[in-house]
């Protein structure tokens, strides 16, 4: 892939706090050219044994992907008359800030947007038969559209290349593809503006184009000519430009919705936008305001916007039961702006994916989560009871512990992520990231672990893969940075030395797990802090891999940095099942933010990272549903929030702080995720805590209990989630994929499995909530508080949601709600 331009915004102080959207590749289109006499009418070709590729020459030709023997049924197809691949030269920058990434097009070389389809047939593969389409893409000097003389053509021509698409079997299920192109062949060297190839005042051309075209070459029944003499004559007195963005498009509808692409927190349904999948820092705000505004004044782009996201995916389902995914690492986009087409930009020399079958959303994700992996079942202790997040020192674990005991409180851990010590800096209280014990601010770790664990509580505590220098920490045992410099383990800038990353008020240095000592480092770090007796970490980060970062694989780091969230993760299951192989009878959790489409198979939890202590849609505790419910659809089965929100805001003229009523519904919301974890935020003193007084603490206590009452349940959806890769939380799409209506919903509810439906209070203020019964369901919804049966399905209705009695229903009758029903009363809390 070619390198990208980078430029680096870390150190500018005052910035648009309105920043433009960035240039970038528009929707390319273009015709598609075939012989009729080298290619019938209609022909059915068989890729592999259970799928078959349909070509036909109506309507200016176009492909269609089936599975036997469901013929009628396509799950690809392409647009008729429309080029299906394509390719551009163009430079590109990557502007970048402290984790936050911006990609933009400077200037745009060379594009062939015109496709031929010379040659369709089927190749021997070594397991079954694959199909290769063959042909050229090409782009034509002005002034061609209206010429419909084959002459003209070949004199119009400007530059083309050779292109090769083969489809093949996978498994029952699913159809690979890819395509690869030869090297651009230009006649003339061209730049070209996005008007002159966006098609805005080039659109009746276009049209012009497409009909005349297939008119044209069905009457005359004669093909574009690449004469061998001229080709080679071309290759040799041509300037070359290589292609960085290759482009596949296929059919769509307007009614179409598209779920999936990671997590997202902004938008469900993704039909009609674009959708970057690049791994980067969510932002803050991410559109909301004021703080959107205030983030980007102060730090570069730091506000993010409603793509920005931790754990992107290439992948996506649709209403009409279509899915499809890419292979491989490079960033790329997917364009759903145009009514009936997707076009998948991907920023490369080729594009590998798949294609998936099934019938239904759940099949669709078990499909999928066959082949990227699925999470290991969960250990029970981390979804026994509460994951209680402190910081502060000894003193403060054992005082809260005494409280909550007092309440008889579930509790499965107490995560300290600031085990390691805490210094202050500009946004808050921040950890100093060195991953030791600070044993002044901890003292007696290993006694208060050894406390903890006989009451059958676990300890978690907190790493990523950074260091940073401890130059001004007095209690230092080891100086890991300064070991990591040593063994050259870390990632290096472009004059061989450490690259020392930006990173809020400090620098930090990230680990090169490329290298071949770097894994085995830090699973020593690991294993001394398991020593002490911790069992259970935030692995934290894995976002910020610089795009112009050197490592020690040499691999290119545009494509690395979307690969080392998997990395990461990797680095913290290999050590945890090395760690549990020789311990049968124990087991360990880590939870991440930052993955990408495989993420799920290696790491054990994940949480959403820094939503505002907010009630906003884009980065508030909305946010937080949105993202809990598409990262579920894209394989992230196991997700939760931090209770209230992490991020707050202290300025002269924007403030963010956590109120009590945000803090409660929050609980109320969280105690329906996989699990149940407190976290103080950035600064704890401004916000309101579970442990603020005695109505936070009585609120926490009660829904720690209603979380422990559907344990059972969720023993249940953990070994599901195992065997298929279904989600723990599941939008309604998901089990009423027929229901317009549901399809419809963002954050207003949610299912937990397939048996209770939470409609959580997302508003200040507001005690009713409007619930929609989904058409197509057996069971009656029971209310929990009031037992009240809503018979009427595809029916909205207001239903009272005081504070703790959030709208909960189970189904009536089901085994599941009964069981649910009869714990809350044994726990005294219905």
């Amino acid at each position: 892939m070619a390198s990208f331009k980078t430029s680096k915004k870390h150190h500018k102080h005052i910035n648009n706090p309105f920043p433009s959207n960035p240039k970038t590749l528009p929707l390319i289109q273009g015709s598609l050219v075939f012989d009729p006499q080298t290619l019938p009418p209609h022909q059915v070709y068989d890729i592999g044994h259970d799928f078959q590729l349909n070509w036909s020459s109506s309507n200016g030709g176009s492909l269609s992907v089936c599975r036997k023997p469901n013929f009628s049924r396509s799950i690809w197809s392409t647009v008729p008359g429309r080029a299906f691949v394509s390719a551009a030269a163009a430079d590109t920058e990557v502007q970048e800030s402290r984790g936050s990434f911006l990609v933009k097009d400077t200037n745009i070389r060379l594009v062939c947007n015109h496709q031929t389809v010379e040659q369709i047939r089927v190749i021997q593969q070594t397991r079954s038969p694959a199909l290769l389409i063959k042909g050229r893409v090409f782009t034509v000097k002005r002034g061609f559209a209206e010429s419909g003389s084959l002459e003209l053509v070949e004199k119009k021509l400007a530059a083309y290349a050779k292109y090769w698409m083969v489809f093949d079997q996978k498994n029952t299920n699913q159809v690979g593809f890819q395509v690869r192109f030869g090297r651009p062949n230009s006649v003339r060297e061209q730049k070209f503006s996005p008007r002159s190839y966006g098609y805005r005042g080039f659109a009746r051309k276009l049209r012009k184009l497409r009909v005349g075209w297939s008119g044209y070459f069905l009457r005359k029944r004669v093909v574009v000519a690449f004469p061998q003499e001229e080709e080679n004559m071309v290759m040799k007195n041509a300037s070359y430009l290589d292609f960085n963005r290759i482009c596949l498009t296929y059919s769509s509808e307007r009614s179409e919705r598209f779920y999936g692409f990671g997590e997202q927190f902004t938008h469900m349904d993704l039909k009609g936008k674009r959708v970057p999948i690049l791994v980067q820092e969510q932002g803050i705000g991410r559109g909301d305001q004021p703080i959107t505004f205030a983030a980007n004044l102060v730090s570069y782009r730091a506000g993010g916007d409603e793509s920005t996201t931790y754990a992107p995916s290439p992948f996506y389902i649709t209403s009409k039961m279509r899915s499809l995914y890419l292979e491989g690492y490079n960033y790329s986009v997917f364009d759903l702006t145009n009514d009936e087409s997707v076009q998948i930009q991907m920023y490369g020399d080729k594009i590998e994916g798949r294609i998936l079958n099934g019938n239904s959303p759940l099949e669709l994700i078990e499909r999928f989560t066959e082949t990227i992996g699925r999470p290991q079942e969960l250990p029970e202790w981390i979804i026994s009871g509460a994951v209680v997040g402190l910081q502060g020192g000894t003193d403060v674990v054992r005082d809260i512990w005494d409280q909550l005991q007092s309440m008889e409180t579930p509790i499965s851990a107490f995560w300290l992520q600031d085990w390691v010590g805490q210094r202050k800096t500009v946004i808050g209280s921040q950890l100093w990231w060195n991953w030791e014990v600070d044993s002044i601010r901890y003292s007696g770790w290993r006694q208060m672990i050894e406390d903890l664990s006989a009451q059958k509580i676990k300890v978690m505590t907190y790493c990523n893969p950074c260091l940073a220098p401890m130059d001004e920490k007095k209690n230092v045992g080891r100086h890991l940075f300064e070991e990591a410099k040593k063994l050259d383990i870390l990632v290096k800038d472009k004059n061989g030395g450490p690259y020392m990353v930006p990173n809020t008020a400090f620098d930090i240095g990230m680990l090169d797990f490329t290298h071949p000592k770097a894994a085995a480092w830090f699973k020593q770090i690991l294993q001394a802090m398991v020593d002490d007796g911790v069992r259970g970490w935030m692995a934290d980060f894995g976002e910020g891999l610089p795009v112009d970062a050197c490592l020690y694989s040499g691999e290119d780091p545009i494509t690395a940095h979307n690969r080392y969230p998997e990395i990461w993760a990797r680095v913290n299951r290999e050590f945890v099942e090395e760690w549990e192989r020789s311990r049968p009878d124990e087991s360990l959790v880590f939870f991440m933010r930052a993955g990408f489409r495989d993420s799920p198979k290696w790491a054990s939890l994940f949480w959403e990272g820094d939503q505002m202590v907010s009630w906003q849609a884009n980065d508030g505790i909305k946010s937080a549903v949105v993202g809990l419910l598409s990262s579920g659809i894209s394989g992230y089965a196991f997700n939760h929030s931090d209770i209230g929100g992490y991020c707050a805001v202290s300025l002269p003229f924007f403030k963010y702080q956590r109120s009590e009523e945000l803090l409660l519904r929050w609980m109320e919301l969280n105690a329906f995720t996989t699990v149940f974890r407190t976290h103080e935020g950035n600064k704890p003193s401004c916000n309101s805590q579970f442990y603020s007084n005695q109505k936070t603490l009585s609120h926490f206590s009660r829904f720690a209990k209603i979380y422990k009452a559907w344990k059972f349940y969720r023993l249940q959806l953990v070994k599901e989630a195992s065997e298929k890769g279904l989600p723990v939380c599941r939008h309604l799409f998901l089990h009423y994929p027929k229901d317009e209506h549901a399809h419809e919903l963002r954050y207003e509810q949610f299912l937990v499995g397939s048996e209770i439906l939470v409609a959580p209070v997302l508003d200040k203020g507001k005690e009713v909530v409007k619930v929609y019964f989904p058409q197509g369901e057996s069971h009656v919804w029971k209310h929990v508080w009031t037992g009240k049966l809503h018979h009427k399905q595809g029916v909205e209705t207001w239903v009272e949601a005081p504070l703790g009695y959030p709208a909960i229903f189970v189904k009536d009758g089901s085994k599941i709600g009964e069981m649910f029903l009869e714990n809350l009363r044994d726990y005294n809390v219905l």
